[in-house]
């Protein structure tokens, strides 16, 4: 029940669209230097180069599935139209049957249409030791090709080899820095090197690229983490703050409420001594949720999350009945929830931990926080507190050393690393 339990779905689709992005749409020359794409169809082409352009410039939202059905209905036999299809897809179940019609028609593709799907389909399934060769073969084989590097970058990135990612990335803007998102991505590369100077030239540079409501999430966050990273909370509050103003002002309100930036200014208040604060925040970003399109189920998620922020908020504020009285809460609602409710289980337990860690009863936290979600920095980091308390420093220092080596940029890492790199230190 925690915000970024929406935004690893949300990521989860940007980072699928964001793989298809280039420049320009593949060329059909026999002597080119970018990836030939399989259709003929005109119609089929100007699509995907409306996605490439929106995906380019952070205007993500319903249209972007729109474009990549209208490039099927176009040409049924386009393989890289029904990848879009899949990418584009609300939900795994319903991406499948047309990333299987992907791979099916890529037989009949160009070579080159054919193997970036496999290698970007490699990706997505985190096989990124397979899906890097792919790559830098068609980089070989295909120098001037943007999405080609760009997609380098990525991967490269998600291995930690931060070097070469930088290179890939300057190389696709060589090929064409008119857009913002590559700047995004350098920004991101120097916060996780912690020159957080760069990061914000970079992030900065994204903004100022970009088109007027499109609201992107990855600089105006960017720029938040390097202020936490440094111990500035009052200028990241003052970046979210900013950010939920100008998101509430785009087009992308009508597809997802304000509700993740809230949260986030809500957990930086009430990790930096606010709890009251906080707790305001995190009403504000339930009070987003009644009159919007969301189903029930989603409301009703947001609704426990609202209940999860309260309960640790109070829980700092020293008012346990109160705080134990939302967990409970919780509880009841994932119990009724049945088998859909399962999956909320470890949210439960990371409430619970913080619970009893602010409670000062270490070996109950350590209890529930091993329940919890152990791919979590910020919760590993409660867990590395209680054992600290406890005297066990073997295990407390191993979970330090594992936050401080996670490269993915959330808001639970900028919130965790600064404590974990400190304690490492000690």
């Amino acid at each position: 029940m925690k915000v970024s339990k929406y935004m690893e779905g949300v990521c989860a689709v940007v980072a699928a669209l964001l793989m298809i992005a280039a420049s320009g749409f593949g060329s059909t020359r026999t002597n080119s230097k970018k990836i030939e794409f399989t259709t003929d169809s005109k119609d089929a082409k100007e699509s995907v180069a409306q996605i490439v352009n929106n995906i380019e410039t952070f205007q993500f939202g319903p249209h972007v599935a729109a474009l990549a059905k209208k490039a099927v209905d176009a040409d049924p036999n386009f393989a890289f139209g029904y990848y879009l299809m899949a990418t584009t897809a609300n939900s795994p179940a319903e991406a499948k049957p047309f990333a299987d019609k992907a791979v099916e028609l890529a037989k009949k593709a160009s070579d080159g249409e054919r193997r970036y799907i496999e290698a970007v389909l490699l990706t997505r399934a985190q096989k990124l030791d397979e899906a890097l060769p792919i790559f830098l073969d068609l980089a070989k084989q295909y120098p001037d090709d943007r999405m080609v590097q760009m997609l380098l970058g990525q991967v490269y990135t998600n291995k930690g080899k931060l070097d070469e990612a930088k290179a890939a990335f300057e190389r696709a803007i060589q090929i064409d820095g008119s857009t913002p998102r590559v700047y995004t991505f350098l920004g991101n590369i120097e916060l996780l090197r912690g020159d957080y100077g760069k990061a914000r030239e970079s992030f900065n540079k994204s903004l100022a690229k970009q088109v007027k409501d499109s609201a992107p999430f990855g600089p105006n966050y960017g720029l938040a983490y390097a202020h936490i990273y440094q111990g500035d909370i009052k200028s990241a509050l003052k970046q979210l703050e900013a950010y939920e103003a100008e998101y509430r002002r785009s087009p992308q309100q009508q597809n997802f409420p304000a509700v993740f930036i809230w949260n986030s200014i809500a957990r930086v208040n009430l990790e930096s001594g606010k709890a009251e604060e906080a707790i305001k925040a995190y009403q504000s970003g339930y009070d987003t949720i009644p009159g919007s399109n969301l189903d029930d189920v989603q409301k009703k998620t947001w609704l426990g999350r609202l209940h999860h922020g309260k309960a640790r908020a109070l829980a700092k504020m020293g008012k346990r009945d109160e705080a134990w009285k939302e967990a409970e809460l919780i509880k009841k609602m994932i119990e009724e929830g049945g088998k859909e409710g399962e999956q909320y289980w470890p949210a439960y337990h990371y409430l619970a931990g913080y619970l009893k860690l602010e409670a000062g009863d270490y070996a109950k936290a350590i209890e529930h926080l091993k329940q919890a979600d152990q791919t979590d920095p910020f919760q590993k980091l409660l867990l590395a507190r209680a054992y600290e308390k406890t005297g066990d420093s073997v295990n407390a220092q191993k979970l330090y050393r594992e936050i401080t080596e996670y490269n993915q940029l959330t808001i639970e890492r900028a919130l965790a690393f600064p404590e974990a790199k400190k304690k490492l230190k000690a």
